[in-house]
């Protein structure tokens, strides 16, 4: 009886605990259902706002999403607080660029400058999809090496299509080609990326939206705002110490206030590719400092603390902003950027009579290039060039939204 009883028993405690064990399972669901609200990525079967099921008989359609994709060669960069200006002594004295505090919301930069190979890419497809006059347009303008008491023949005729340049930035594009270029590059990417995704019906090549509700195109590639830039090129992120400290500023996008590398086997090398006086563009024979009487490889030097590389020298870099000398106290403190002459109208200038340069066709560079001397370098100065101008000075890089997110 005793043995019967023990059976029974155990039996009993056996399937309390299973019962115990499915209850408990039943709760952590419950509880796990209650707690998975619907999200970009994971938006459910069914709309919370009517009930209806999405992507079933004709119904609303939400496609799959996973998140920006990412593009070629950019480098994602996290926004923040920042102080805006130069740290720089105002030697020209110009007062343009007065220090003030504003937050940069987070997007994607590339890490390199546009190359002579990347363009000449463009130019090969723009000869085949666009029309002739379209394509002597979109060619850079090589005659900006020439000089009439300078023997630079050999860069006028090789710089851009000489396959020793592939990776150096290229030269002689203006604003207005910059942008151009843009545009083509974003159609261009988001192809490939319909493609991939089986989406070949929308004619993308003769100008057709690929809707951006499919969730696998990129916003558009475009210039960097000027705030963005400066905001990329300080890489403050690098100085950052326990919660929202910063330990410095920089004068740099490097730390410290020198121009060499103060570090390892690199000791004593400059960081950027610079003129370093009059006549001095690379240092004498058997140790060419910098290793660069012109332009450089767009990987030349060491990158910033958002992985970007020449940030500082090597080329100037066109940015989105019209140019005026006190855009500093218009602007918004969120994103700020300077479209055209709003509250600041180039009738005030007196361009006519060559009393002024600032006009609603000028447009801002910054970063200082390989004939320019240091002070230019530091993220906080700035400088204009009409838009439709180019120099063997000025490059320029893409920059992109972060789509989908608050910060």
């Amino acid at each position: 009886m005793f043995l019967f009883n023990q059976q029974v028993m155990n039996k009993i405690v056996g399937l309390v605990k299973g019962l115990s064990l499915f209850v408990c399972g039943i709760a952590v669901l419950t509880s796990c259902s209650k707690g998975n609200k619907p999200t970009s990525e994971n938006p459910g079967r069914i709309s919370t706002a009517t009930g209806l099921a999405y992507n079933e008989d004709g119904g609303f359609e939400v496609n799959e999403f996973r998140g920006q994709p990412e593009g070629p060669n950019l480098v994602f960069i996290e926004g923040g607080r920042t102080t805006l200006g130069s740290y720089e002594e105002d030697i020209i004295n110009s007062r343009d660029n007065i220090e003030r505090t504003v937050t940069v919301a987070s997007f994607y930069m590339d890490e390199t400058e546009v190359a002579n190979i990347h363009w000449l890419e463009y130019l090969f497809y723009v000869k085949q999809d666009s029309t002739r006059e379209f394509y002597q347009s979109a060619l850079p303008d090589t005659t900006v090496w020439a000089g009439k008491l300078a023997f630079n023949d050999s860069y006028v005729d090789h710089y851009l299509r000489y396959p020793g340049f592939r990776y150096y930035p290229v030269v002689g594009v203006s604003w207005i080609q910059a942008n151009d270029y843009s545009k083509w590059r974003t159609l261009k990417v988001n192809t490939v990326l319909a493609e991939k995704a089986g989406l070949e019906d929308f004619p993308a090549e003769q100008g057709g939206r690929i809707p951006l509700e499919s969730g696998v195109v990129l916003p558009s590639y475009r210039l960097p705002t000027e705030a963005e830039w400066e905001y990329a090129a300080q890489a403050l992120i690098g100085t950052q110490w326990l919660d929202e400290n910063q330990t410095h500023k920089r004068l740099y996008p490097w730390d410290g206030h020198a121009l060499r590398n103060p570090y390892g086997k690199k000791m004593g090398s400059f960081m950027a590719n610079f003129k370093r006086g009059r006549g001095d563009y690379a240092g004498i024979a058997g140790k060419l400092n910098d290793g660069a009487m012109i332009t450089a490889y767009v990987y030349e030097y060491p990158p910033n603390d958002f992985g970007l590389y020449n940030m500082a020298g090597n080329v100037n870099e066109w940015v989105q902003d019209v140019y005026r000398p006190l855009s500093f106290q218009d602007f918004d403190d969120l994103n700020p950027i300077r479209r055209d002459g709003f509250l600041d109208d180039e009738s005030e200038y007196d361009t006519k009579n060559f009393n002024s340069l600032v006009s609603d066709q000028v447009r801002v560079y910054k970063g200082g290039s390989w004939k320019d001397v240091a002070y230019w370098m530091s993220p906080g100065t700035r400088r204009f060039l009409e838009q439709d101008s180019s120099t063997a000075t000025i490059g320029f890089r893409c920059a992109m939204i972060r789509a989908g997110s608050n910060y």
